[in-house]
């Protein structure tokens, strides 16, 4: 999609493109970011570049450990955290750290793209189940699929691509298969519950923390989104404590971070985020944003799951039986960029994202309405 909207904007002018197809934050950084670079940057103090413990530095973890604890509950300390190159970084350090070659990975679908790959790299095999109508996760397709090779259940809560959030009753339901199943085979499936979203919500949702309802949750991150620095590739996983083998998957995972090449999380970034835990981009431009991509769907006869976290919709198809392939390109004739359902391993929809211009919602509101013409003949 990123090729075709490269052409597409080359032949007709960007200006008269809406690309609603990548993740990409428009919105700039706080302005607390932008004055803690400048003040990192004209530090006088040695050192601030070289190599330092490649779990990250001991007082950003602390400060992270910290943050969380009183987030959750649960005690988290410096050395139940480590610092990763955004939260896909943070993915592939625990899937080379936890699977073994086919070792199997249960993904809820839709689910982002990458995530099979990030599996596949690692000698892991991904395990689709479907979630159910409303895009929340189905316990017992979970259960059904449960293999003794499933090693981890891999959520992602908001949810890209539906902007869906999963209620404590879906986690406790899930904490309850997880468990009986782990019993069952004699070792802990994990939940790695991937989020980079979290501060990203409407109408006050609230989003549970995982780890309050399985205790053999990991924790994986990044501050692209909340902070509006995706360019910048800073995240972190963070590992229960109280569980028995805490200590041997942050030594796993600080290992795994240096072989992947990786070697450490950013030197400048970690200072960076490590004062900013509280800080985020201001939501009112994509809580108007959304709000007027919702009413222009309805209004052209689109059925859409109304998101309550995240920068996504995922609409379904306005033309029952209708290829998403095909429809995607039914919306490039209308100078409208989005994203098949199909790749999120959900078809008959697509991803609408609204990281974007306000330009490009007013463009999308009309286009989307002379697509739905379109299709529907």
């Amino acid at each position: 999609m990123f090729e075709e909207g490269v052409r597409l904007k080359a032949r007709l002018g960007a200006e008269n493109v809406a690309d609603l197809s990548l993740g990409n934050p428009v919105v700039e950084p706080p302005a607390a970011v932008v004055e803690r670079l400048r003040e990192l940057a004209a530090s006088p103090d040695a050192g601030t570049h070289r190599y330092m413990p490649n779990a990250g530095y001991p007082s950003t973890r602390a400060a992270v450990a910290a943050h969380l604890a009183r987030r959750t509950g649960v005690g988290y300390r410096g050395d139940d955290v480590v610092m990763t190159v955004g939260a896909g970084g943070g993915l592939n350090v625990i899937f080379k750290g936890l699977l073994d070659p086919e070792d199997e990975v249960i993904v809820l679908a839709p689910f982002f793209v990458e995530y099979r790959f990030y599996i596949t790299n690692h000698g892991g095999r991904m395990v689709l189940v479907q979630t159910d109508e409303r895009f929340r996760p189905d316990a017992k397709a979970i259960d059904a699929a449960i293999t003794p090779r499933t090693r981890a259940v891999l959520v992602n809560a908001p949810n890209n691509p539906t902007g869906v959030v999963y209620p404590a009753e879906d986690l406790d339901a899930l904490a309850e298969v997880l468990t009986r199943r782990s019993e069952e085979h004699g070792r802990p499936i994990y939940l790695i519950s991937d989020e980079p979203y979290r501060a990203i919500t409407y109408d006050d949702v609230d989003v549970p923390w995982p780890v309050r309802h399985y205790a053999d949750t990991i924790h994986v991150t990044s501050f692209s989104k909340d902070l509006a620095l995706p360019g910048e590739r800073i995240g972190y996983v963070a590992v229960n404590p109280e569980r028995p083998d805490a200590a041997q998957l942050v030594g796993a995972f600080t290992f795994t971070n240096r072989i992947l090449g990786f070697v450490n999380a950013p030197a400048l970034q970690q200072r960076l985020v490590e004062g900013l835990l509280d800080v985020k981009v201001d939501l009112a431009g994509y809580a108007a944003k959304r709000l007027r991509l919702l009413e222009a769907l309805q209004r052209h006869g689109y059925a859409c799951v109304r998101p309550e976290g995240a920068f996504y919709l995922f609409p379904r198809i306005p033309r029952e039986g209708m290829d998403d392939v095909d429809f995607v390109k039914a919306c490039l004739e209308e100078r409208l960029l989005v994203v098949p359902g199909s790749g999120f391993g959900r078809p008959g929809h697509v991803r609408i994202s609204y990281a974007v211009t306000d330009r490009d919602v007013d463009l999308a509101c009309e286009a989307l309405g002379r697509v739905a013409d379109r299709v529907r003949g």
